[in-house]
């Protein structure tokens, strides 16, 4: 099995990232799901979205749990029934969840693609990114800009929160690995901190509530 990475963030928190590389035979093997999780991935008709659903249950055995052990909320969000928290994410070939027992979390993976230039003025201000004229360096920075706002937007899981609107990414540098973001939203702020990294192409970010 294909355990890409650990990340030890904190005595609490931990990421795992699993690189899918077995078929959907391999990763089904042995993998007991609930009914509605069964249902889910019978109603896929992609198989690199059924082999990334699968690989996120060999990740939970990781941490010791099964699919019995988690459920969602009515706005999709995944829970643990012993009460930590946890997110999950995946993206073409790899996946991850990060899982701690003492604040909220959210994670998501992005493959890096020219795609997120096209889509761009839907979560953050062109005219901020004015300064990179290296085309590569600007995909980077604007893919994680979306990995914060994603993972931000799994732990803050309010409906009508826009990625636009209401989440801002603190300035960074692609040396740096770290920022924060904030949600404002109505009365509310709540604050967050960032942590990225990139591999084979693809860009990981985790957000680590800091107060709401």
């Amino acid at each position: 099995m294909a355990l890409y990475k650990t990340i030890t963030v904190n005595k609490h928190t931990k990421v795992l990232i699993w690189k899918i590389e077995e078929s959907f035979e391999e990763l089904n093997r042995n993998v007991k799901l609930t009914n509605h999780c069964q249902q889910r991935l019978d109603g896929m008709r992609s198989e690199i979205h059924q082999r990334g659903f699968l690989s996120v249950r060999h990740l939970l055995a990781e941490f010791g749990y099964t699919d019995f052990d988690l459920y969602y909320d009515d706005k999709g969000k995944p829970h643990l029934q012993d009460g930590k928290h946890i997110s999950i994410t995946h993206s073409f070939n790899f996946s991850a969840i990060i899982v701690s027992d003492s604040i909220p979390v959210g994670i998501d993976i992005e493959m890096q693609r020219d795609k997120i230039l096209r889509i761009a003025h839907k979560f953050t201000p062109l005219e901020e990114y004015k300064t990179i004229a290296n085309h590569e360096a600007l995909v980077r920075k604007v893919t994680i800009v979306w990995g914060g706002k994603e993972s931000i937007y799994k732990v803050y899981s309010e409906k009508g929160l826009s990625f636009l609107k209401h989440i801002d990414i603190n300035d960074f540098s692609l040396e740096t690995s770290k920022t924060k973001g904030t949600v404002y939203f109505g009365e509310e702020t709540a604050t967050y901190s960032l942590d990225f990294l990139e591999f084979e192409g693809f860009t990981c970010v985790y957000a680590l509530e800091e107060n709401r």
